[in-house]
Formats: C-alpha cells, sequence, structure tokens
C-alpha cells in the first residue's frame, strides 16, 4: 500500500486536511480486468465444450484464457527467476501448460482462473484500503481562521500553521490544529480520535484536535505543533506504516513453494536428461518426463488449499462476516487473545438515558420531569439532548412546545416550559446541594451525569449512558473458552466507564484512555507475549491498531470507512458472537486443509513412485492427478454445509 507519510507533500495535506485526488475504482486496476477476462473466457470455453462445440473453438477459448490470465504470474515468476528464485507463479503456469500439451487444457485454465482472481483480490483490496486513508484526509478543514496580535483575523491554508499561532473556530466548524483552547467555551465531538461517545466539554486550558467538531461555542486555539505532527495526520502514518511493515502472512503452502518448486523442476529435467544420455529415445524419455510433472505437479496441493478456505469464507459470509482473503480465513484461527475497542463495538455507539434520579423536594415525578427535560433539549442538537427525547417518546411521554431556548455552550441548556424555566447542564456550573450525592453515584458507575433544575431548583440528576450490545457478554464467555484467554479491552474512553462495561461484559484487562498511537502500542505489546492478537473496532481512530493486529475485525454497521478497509475482516451485522464463530470456522478451516494435503502427498507419492520405476503411463498418471484433485476438491467443499457455523460456535 502507498502510505500518505508527514513531510512529504501529501502529508502535509494530510496534517491540514487538504484534498488529495480521490482513487480511481477497482475497475481501473488491471489485475481485476485481466482476472476478469481470463474467467470470462475460460465459462466462455467451458461452455462451448460441454455444449458439444467444435474442439478448435473451445481450445480457443481456453489458450485465450491462458493469455489473459497467465501473461502477469508467468511474468511475475520470470522476474522472480532472474533474482534467482522459483516461485509457484512460474510452476502453475508451466503446469497449466503442461497441462494443455497433453491435452488437459480445461485443468490448465481452472489453474490459471485460480491465481489470477488470487492476484486480482490482493491487488483490490491494497487499493481499497489506499483510498480509505486518502478519504481520511478529508476531516480537517483546509483553511484556519488566524487570529493576529491586535485581533485581526486572517484566513490561511491550514498547513501554513505554525506552533503558537491562535486560531478561531467557529460553532459546527472543525478544528483546523492540535492546540489548546485558550478562550471560549464548548462541546467538541471527538469521536474520531478518542472513540468517547459524547462531546467533550472544552474551555481554557483544555486540549482539541485537529479534525474534531465542533459544537455550539467558538474557541480560540493556540496551536501547539505543526501540521505533520497533529493526531489525524499521525493516524493516517500508523496506518500505511503497520501495513506495510505487518510481516506479510502467507498460505501454509506458500511457505514451502520454493523447495517444492524447486524439487519438481530438477526432477522433471534429470527424468529427461538422465535417460537420453543414457542412450534412451527421445520420445520415450520426454513422455516419462512430461508424466513425472503431470502427476508431481502442485494442482491437488493448491486445490487442497483453496476450496476449503474458500467455502469456509463463503459459509462466514452467509452468517455476516465478510473474510476478506483466503490468508484471512487461514490465520483468523490462530488468534491467542482478542481485544475489544469499547464505544461501537462492546456498546452500540449512542448514548442513551439510562437513568433518572429524582431528588428530595423536586415536587414532580420522574414522568413529568421527563416530559420538562425533553421539551427543554427537544430544540437542542447534541447527542444527550438526542437522547433525552428519544427516551421521552420510547415511554410515550409527549414533547411539548418550549419558549426562550438557549444554548450556553461548556453549561447546558436553559428554556421555559409551561411556564417553568427548565435548565439542564453540567453538574459544575449548575447548584448541585441535594444532588451531589446522586451525580457522584451515577459518575461512578460509569454514567454521564446532567443535573435538571426546575425554577432555580434541582430536580433530578439523569443519568446517560451508551448501553453494552446484547451479545457482548456471551461473546465473552465463548472467546475466552476458544483462546484460553479472556479478552481485553482497549478503549480511549475514561477509566471508570471502561471498568463498568469490563465487568458487565467480563473482561479483566482494561486499558483506558488510549489514543489511537497507544493503541498500536498496546497490540504489539500482547503480540510480543506471544500471542496473535485479533482486535476488533469500528472507528477512526482504531484503524492503526485493526492495521497492526494479526487480525482486524470492523464492525460493518457502526464502523467508519477507514477503520472497514484497514481490517481483515468485517462483521457485516455487528454480532459480536460471530467472533467466536469465524474463529471457531477458521480452526476447522484448517483441519480440513491439512487432511487435504496429506491427501494430495500421499496419491501424488504414490504416483511419483510408480512412474520413477517406469510402469505408469501416461493416461494413468493424468487420470491418478485428476483423481486426486477431485477427492480434495470435494473434501474441502463440504465446509459449505449449513451446520458448519453452528459447530464452529459450539
Amino acid at each position: 500500500m502507498t502510505a500518505v507519510m508527514p513531510g512529504t507533500r501529501d502529508g502535509a495535506r494530510a496534517a491540514s486536511g487538504a484534498a488529495v485526488p480521490a482513487a480511481p475504482g477497482a475497475w481501473s486496476l488491471p489485475e481485476a480486468r485481466w482476472a476478469c477476462a481470463a474467467t470470462a473466457l475460460f465459462l466462455a470455453g467451458l461452455a462451448a465444450r460441454l455444449g458439444g462445440g467444435p474442439a478448435w473453438l473451445w481450445w480457443a477459448l481456453f489458450l485465450a484464457c491462458y493469455a489473459a490470465g497467465g501473461w502477469e504470474p508467468g511474468l511475475a515468476g520470470l522476474r522472480a527467476l532472474r533474482e534467482k528464485t522459483l516461485d509457484v507463479d512460474l510452476l502453475m503456469v508451466a503446469a497449466a501448460i503442461g497441462a494443455a500439451a497433453v491435452g488437459q487444457v480445461l485443468d490448465g485454465g481452472l489453474l490459471i482462473v485460480i491465481f489470477a482472481t488470487s492476484g486480482a483480490l490482493e491487488a483490490v483490496a491494497t487499493h481499497q484500503t489506499e483510498r480509505a486513508v486518502r478519504g481520511l484526509l478529508d476531516l480537517a478543514p483546509d483553511t484556519a481562521v488566524r487570529v493576529g496580535a491586535d485581533g485581526t483575523e486572517e484566513t490561511v491554508d491550514a498547513t501554513s500553521l505554525d506552533a503558537g499561532d491562535m486560531i478561531l473556530v467557529r460553532p459546527g466548524e472543525r478544528v483546523a490544529a492540535d492546540g489548546r483552547v485558550t478562550a471560549g467555551a464548548s462541546d467538541v465531538d471527538q469521536a474520531t480520535i478518542t472513540g468517547e461517545p459524547l462531546p467533550a466539554p472544552k474551555e481554557p486550558g483544555d486540549d482539541v484536535f485537529a479534525g474534531t467538531l465542533n459544537g455550539s461555542g467558538a474557541l480560540t486555539v493556540r496551536v501547539g505543533s505543526s501540521p505533520a505532527d497533529f493526531v489525524i495526520a499521525r493516524i493516517v502514518a500508523m496506518v500505511g506504516e503497520a501495513s506495510a511493515t505487518k510481516a506479510r502472512t502467507q498460505l501454509f503452502i506458500e511457505k514451502v513453494e520454493q523447495r517444492y518448486s524447486l524439487g519438481m523442476v530438477t526432477a522433471t529435467a534429470a527424468l529427461f536428461a538422465i535417460p537420453l544420455l543414457l542412450g534412451n529415445p527421445f520420445q520415450a524419455s520426454l513422455l516419462r518426463a512430461m508424466t513425472f510433472m503431470i502427476v508431481a505437479s502442485p494442482c491437488a496441493v493448491v486445490l487442497a488449499t483453496m476450496p476449503p478456505l474458500l467455502a469456509a469464507m463463503a459459509s462466514a459470509g452467509r452468517h455476516g462476516v465478510l473474510v476478506k482473503s483466503a490468508v484471512v480465513m487461514e490465520e483468523a484461527g490462530t488468534a491467542g487473545v482478542v481485544a475489544f475497542d469499547k464505544t461501537g463495538t462492546l456498546t452500540e455507539g449512542l448514548p442513551r438515558l439510562a437513568e433518572i434520579r429524582v431528588l428530595p423536594g423536586a415536587g414532580q415525578g420522574e414522568q413529568e420531569i421527563l416530559a420538562l427535560a425533553a421539551a427543554a433539549e427537544n430544540p437542542s442538537e447534541h447527542p444527550l439532548a438526542r437522547a433525552v427525547v428519544t427516551a421521552a417518546r420510547d415511554a410515550g411521554v409527549p414533547v411539548t412546545a418550549a419558549a426562550g431556548f438557549a444554548a450556553r455552550p461548556g453549561h447546558g441548556v436553559r428554556a421555559v416550559v409551561d411556564g417553568r424555566t427548565v435548565e439542564i447542564g453540567r453538574p459544575a456550573r449548575l447548584p448541585g446541594g441535594a444532588a451531589d450525592a446522586a451525580v457522584a453515584d451515577l459518575e461512578a458507575d460509569g454514567q454521564t451525569a446532567a443535573v435538571v433544575t426546575v425554577d432555580g431548583t434541582p430536580a433530578a440528576v439523569l443519568g446517560i449512558a451508551d448501553r453494552m450490545r446484547p451479545a457482548a457478554a456471551d461473546a465473552v464467555t465463548r472467546i475466552t473458552a476458544l483462546t484460553g484467554a479472556s479478552p481485553v479491552l482497549l478503549t480511549g474512553d475514561n477509566e471508570r466507564a471502561a471498568r463498568k462495561l469490563a465487568d458487565q461484559a467480563g473482561i479483566g484487562d482494561v486499558r483506558a484512555g488510549l489514543l489511537p498511537e497507544a493503541k498500536v502500542t498496546a497490540v504489539r505489546e500482547l503480540e510480543a507475549a506471544g500471542r496473535k492478537v485479533l482486535l476488533a473496532g469500528d472507528g477512526i481512530n482504531d484503524a492503526p491498531a485493526l492495521a497492526a493486529a494479526s487480525t482486524g475485525a470492523a464492525m460493518g454497521r457502526a464502523g467508519s470507512a477507514l477503520a472497514l478497509d484497514a481490517a481483515d475482516l468485517v462483521i457485516m451485522r455487528d454480532d459480536l458472537d460471530a467472533i467466536p464463530g469465524v474463529i471457531a470456522l477458521s480452526r476447522r478451516a484448517r483441519r480440513v486443509v491439512t487432511a487435504n494435503l496429506w491427501i494430495a502427498a500421499l496419491i501424488i507419492g504414490g504416483l511419483v513412485s510408480v512412474d520413477l520405476a517406469g510402469h505408469l503411463p501416461l493416461p494413468l498418471g493424468v487420470l491418478g492427478h485428476e483423481g486426486s484433485t477431485v477427492i480434495v476438491g470435494l473434501n474441502g467443499l463440504r465446509l459449505l454445509r449449513a451446520n458448519v457455523w453452528s459447530r464452529g460456535r459450539a
């Protein structure tokens, strides 16, 4: 993947939010176009052959398939050969050509299509990740309002900001730079950086981040660093670096391809040359060598690996899990520990009214308090206000019109409802008195507290919380049983809220208050301890850690575009039970692959032994070769059965 790095032109634009030209679609990739062409030609040739068409027609179509899908892996293999390495790409092309030479042109075409499609999928995945990283750059604004020493305002390119500059952030604008608030008060939505579900109140002395969204107040911010060092620029860089430095994961068969390729080529050449030098006829020597190449070619070995993994991918897809490649399907089962993000992953990511504590002397009941609070909050766009109004409507409480609505940034809202003045705001900004104990109790429970006053008298304390997903506790139990290790919670949220959720879900290891780079560090520490990590997350702030983990899993509905593309698999329905399901399915697929490899090895070994003894006719060799291919292929397809997934979750 081409990472956009700080210090370069695109890196500077990353820090400022200047638009980087969007990457074209996947169809622009030559690998995708050639793979589609090869597949179409193969299907046309297959139809012509099965339909009784003339031999010259389906031969021509299959050979065109060879050319469309085989030229790129063949060229890659020749380049590797120039560097004194022999890879399976060249071997597969040679095997396909050899199959055509002995009349098995359909088998060769199938190998070509498998390899062309695999290369295209890898290219598309890389392309999509790069496009998502570029899309992140639009979060930060192109320009900023710089405030001079004399108070004059000047609109400047955000990339020109220097540490120490003063900028003005108006209501509803995105913050243009990392820095510290020097004047003003507002609530800032910084979920893209920290993952917190509610906007954070900001006042003088508080830090803000580039790309976060300002609320209803104006802020004056002192820029704290250069654009290349902004947190959002570092997120872009970390995603690229993690993808580039993460060791390339290989299928099992790829790990032995060098030795197998060299051994097969050497043996084929020897079987041709040695008998010829000893005086055997040319045609007999060539036929024997060709027979050996056919029976020893890795067709059955490749099909021993790919069909089970592709079938497992299809089975996972039917249950709402998009696995991006066969490599991911194989590796997911090696996870030794699972790490979760909090907001949007273990929780639903939407603040909800969890509790109403009516205070002594309020003179109103819970329903009346809810009606007054909802009416006062209804004109507000704040997520806390939306939670209160939604709770009222869900409870069937009428939301009446309020008069004199006013939102005070950093304080709360005020409105007149049915002739009574209602204020809702932060506990520190409203007279507490009897509310103090209720506030402390709710905050100790991991909730965000807001005090409701009616005509100046504290009437109730509202507890706002992000609700845990219903399947979270069950998923944690299943994962612990599968991996032998309790999951870990990695979150940018505060320690108190994180601990409360972890207790509910049954998670013991909690690491809170983590910025994106700290999540990456935590993942690397877990892997350094000897366990491969499967990380589940959803936000932009999770993307670097998703890329760094052995397997990254993104929540499909709640996930940001960058998280979806940085991840290796996507949980399309946000069902946490899918995580232990896909781990178990991967392990089952690995067992089928191992069994297939033993079957292929035994059949190939038997055929090679007979051929070396000089008693294997070419037609019988082809029949044995095709038989082994069919056996391992059908065995792999067993993973398409409906009960495979249910067994995996048992």
